[in-house]
């Protein structure tokens, strides 16, 4: 299957297997972990380098970024502004002292870039976070952002069509 990267077939394909979706991640939630670890680190590899990822920016169109104290000191310094001003300007904090970007889209999302995208928060840089490992443990998040994410979506598939789904 040739890689799908238009962003409304997407989304047309994603509601219509809507329902295959749910079943699906129910049953990779009883297949081995490691297998499944395996094939998705396998495809993400071959179809992350074919996706432009600056040619979208859905993810920072829709997700909410967490950052660390050590992100919003380098932000700071990279905007010539001091970080008091930079958490008044950009940033929520939670009662636990979780720190988010407060705008969804992010502020920094220019078109489709990234104006920061040298110093984008590592929340960012590690999206859609399919390197990682104990795919099965995170399928709700993953299969949130399938409708959203061309390399989600394209390793999604390219796992169905390997364990014959």
């Amino acid at each position: 299957m040739p890689l799908v990267t238009d962003l409304t077939k997407i989304k047309q394909i994603a509601e219509e297997k809507q329902a295959e979706n749910d079943l699906f991640r129910n049953f990779l939630k009883q297949q081995n972990n490691d297998a499944i670890d395996a094939l998705v680190h396998s495809f993400t590899e071959t179809i992350t380098p074919q996706i432009d990822c600056t040619e979208c920016g859905n993810c920072c169109k829709s997700l909410m970024i967490n950052i660390t104290k050590e992100e919003t000191i380098q932000l700071s310094n990279q905007l010539q502004i001091s970080e008091t001003q930079l958490i008044d300007q950009y940033i929520e904090q939670s009662e636990q002292g979780q720190m988010v970007i407060n705008t969804i889209p992010c502020h920094f999302l220019k078109g489709t870039t990234c104006s920061i995208y040298e110093h984008r928060f590592t929340e960012c840089r590690e999206f859609p976070h399919l390197h990682k490992p104990h795919f099965t443990g995170r399928l709700f998040g993953t299969m949130q952002y399938y409708e959203i994410c061309p390399i989600i979506f394209n390793v999604v598939e390219k796992l169905k069509e390997a364990i014959y789904y």
